[in-house]
């Protein structure tokens, strides 16, 4: 359950992240989703390191296989990141896409 109070929380995070650029260290393709992804399966996780250093664990968004590999530059966008539950809340967080 997706309570809408720690989706409100967690917006000053995404704020900070979003819009940032950095590059895929390393990624995989995730074919058997857990509960509440399996509308997205098949998808890419990407480890990226951002222009700051700092290292981020996020799904890859508008890729191409062409696009899968290290050293990528990427960029922090807003998307859903699951469907929303029974309480309707559409949860929304930081994923890459390809530049």
């Amino acid at each position: 359950m997706i309570s809408p109070v720690k989706v409100w929380r967690n917006q000053k995070k995404i704020q900070k992240i979003l819009g940032l650029y950095g590059i895929i260290v390393s990624w995989t393709k995730v074919h058997v989703p857990p509960v509440g992804f399996s509308s997205q399966a098949p998808y890419v996780i990407v480890v990226v390191k951002l222009e700051s250093g700092k290292s981020y664990i996020a799904q890859l968004v508008d890729w191409s296989e062409n696009s899968l590999k290290t050293g990528q530059k990427v960029k922090a966008v807003l998307r859903r990141t699951k469907n929303p539950g029974e309480e309707g809340v559409i949860p929304y967080g930081v994923k890459f896409k390809p530049v």
